[in-house]
């Protein structure tokens, strides 16, 4: 594996173009360009907050930041995986004539969807410091910002792992990126992006391991911590009640880290196995 890095960034200046390459056809001939990254996740969250906020009367200050900052890694993972189930597929007849690293690809597709992501990263922070200044209080930047540099090294690794593997996979079995729509669409609703992870952890009937299966999935435990780094802790009210805040386990947290390299490593050396049936693929 070594020398597959060594060779990849010998071959970085490919990498860098390739990503450019990626960014400028996302946003060709586009008037509002970057901004349409935005206008999706926006809209979905307003309408999210209305129908929580207004409908199911869920009291929680400040619902559609809390909601947002979930949101927002959840579609990076979400675009990052769909972009790069393809990545490989796309570009066949350039792997039949031209040698470079095959992983260059699904590399592209999560590094230009992560420079998105810290953009949208960029305008939620704005975002709160708008909401700051329209009613001066507590600034909304907690201590816990500080870990957010540690939280995108974990995000990342997840991401290209997983990449990684649907990529090489896709190539053979054109199923998988149907199979990855599904599993993506269910996943969002295993995952505390609508709803807080505080609710599953109090939820009535749920046996105590009941969170710890759910807090292991890795995507689940990111959204949770984007929060709790992001965020000041919520005041969580449903239906006249207020949840106490959920302090998450050192170990579980380090476990879900672990998890993430181990996708990581273990989707580069899958990768690696299958790149060179590439050109046999009819």
């Amino acid at each position: 594996m070594l020398k597959e890095l060594k060779e990849l960034w010998a071959y970085r200046e490919l990498l860098w173009t390739m990503v450019e390459r990626e960014i400028r056809i996302r946003y060709k001939n586009s008037f509002l360009g970057f901004l349409w990254s935005l206008i999706n996740p926006l809209v979905t969250v307003a309408v999210m907050t209305f129908v929580f906020t207004k409908i199911l009367r869920n009291d929680t200050p400040s619902f559609s930041a809390y909601v947002l900052a979930a949101y927002l890694p959840f579609t990076a993972f979400q675009f990052a995986l769909l972009d790069s189930s393809q990545s490989v597929l796309g570009s066949l007849p350039i792997i039949r004539k031209v040698y470079f690293p095959r992983e260059i690809m699904p590399l592209a597709s999560v590094i230009s969807n992560f420079i998105h992501f810290l953009l949208s990263l960029g305008v939620f922070f704005l975002f709160l410091l708008g909401v700051y200044l329209l009613n001066p209080g507590q600034l909304p930047f907690p201590k816990t910002l500080v870990m957010l540099p540690l939280l995108l090294v974990f995000h990342f690794a997840l991401t290209l792992g997983f990449a990684l593997i649907v990529s090489a996979l896709n190539t053979f079995y054109e199923d998988v990126k149907y199979i990855l729509s599904i599993s993506l669409y269910l996943l969002f609703f295993l995952c505390p992006v609508m709803y807080f992870s505080e609710q599953v952890a109090h939820a009535k009937g749920l046996p105590d391991w009941g969170f710890t299966l759910f807090m292991l999935n890795p995507v689940a435990l990111m959204c949770t911590l984007y929060r709790q780094v992001m965020l000041d802790p919520p005041q969580i009210r449903t239906h006249s009640e207020i949840l106490p805040n959920l302090a998450l386990e050192p170990w579980l947290i380090g476990l879900g880290a672990l998890i993430s390299f181990l996708t990581l490593v273990g989707g580069y050396a899958f990768f690696n196995r299958m790149k060179w049936k590439f050109v046999e693929r009819p």
